[in-house]
């Protein structure tokens, strides 16, 4: 792995008033159904309610981010990793770099990166296997519930049960494949800025091709209600030697960021011409020296 010694040395860019897509008002359960893509099922979302909110740039105070406290970091670090669309190598080669980049910047005593996602909208357009659209709607990838049942999987899968009682986190590394982004870059909500009461926890139902009635895999999220204390942030341009580091759970309850809620946005300073955004989402669980 290669760092590099600074962020992109352009100047902060100012504040965007940018529309996202919060969880509508409601009560009851909260469900998101997925269908294969050869079943002709779209997928089936609850109800939404689109919100124009202020977005800061994360460049302006990046020295003083922290996941403890925001819920997110911003850093220079570059990659001669080019193969994101080869799955196989990004297992073998990409995983590896990711592991010793987070255990450097979390001093995490272990890190096992268990998954990954790859979003390119004209690529997904063109039915590209294992390609995602941006997600557009404001979400957090685990929940006070599956947050600790994805751990105990996770360490189990890997042989690692001897981690079991350690403090752990999970936490994304997201880099631009291409840039610099202008279209659809990564929003993400000020940890401290969340009030218990605007996450709703949301079922996520997979299905499989043999069976479109009973879910193959039922994970939780939490969708988000609109709150006019969130305080969104983003990085502007960001290139492929940047990353963003987002921690989605944290199992230690004392006061520290545990969930950052996220999502992609329609930039309004996107200019005429720009290329549009391709990403890499590393999943990772770090593991700490310390105990729950």
């Amino acid at each position: 792995m290669h760092e590099s010694t600074a962020l992109a040395s352009s100047a902060p860019g100012s504040v965007v008033e940018a529309q996202v897509t919060y969880l509508a008002p409601g009560e009851g359960p909260v469900e998101v159904r997925v269908y294969p893509p050869t079943s002709g099922v779209a997928t089936v979302r609850p109800a939404s309610q689109p919100h124009v909110v202020p977005i800061h740039d994360a460049r302006r105070i990046a020295h003083r981010l922290n996941l403890d406290e925001q819920g997110f970091e911003l850093h220079a670090s570059a990659s001669l990793f080019v193969d994101h669309y080869d799955e196989d190598a990004v297992r073998a080669r990409y995983y590896p770099e990711v592991e010793s980049v987070m255990r450097r910047l979390t001093g995490a005593l272990a890190v096992i990166v268990f998954d990954h996602n790859v979003r390119s909208a004209a690529r997904a357009a063109r039915g590209e296997m294992g390609v995602r659209l941006p997600v557009d709607q404001i979400h957090n990838d685990y929940t006070e519930q599956s947050g600790p049942k994805r751990k105990r999987e996770i360490l189990e899968a890997a042989g690692r049960a001897d981690l079991a009682d350690k403090h752990a986190a999970f936490i994304n590394l997201w880099r631009p494949i291409v840039g610099p982004v202008w279209d659809n870059p990564l929003a993400v909500c000020d940890a401290r800025s969340i009030s218990a009461a605007d996450l709703v926890s949301t079922d996520i139902r997979h299905f499989g091709e043999d069976d479109l009635r009973v879910p193959r895999h039922t994970g939780q999220i939490y969708s988000v209600r609109y709150n006019p204390e969130h305080r969104w942030f983003y990085a502007s341009q960001m290139r492929p030697d940047e990353i963003l580091l987002l921690k989605c759970y944290d199992s230690r309850t004392d006061g520290r960021a545990r969930f950052t809620p996220h999502t992609g946005f329609r930039n309004p300073a996107c200019p005429p011409q720009f290329v549009p955004r391709e990403s890499i989402e590393a999943r990772t669980l770090a593991v700490f020296e310390q105990r729950v």
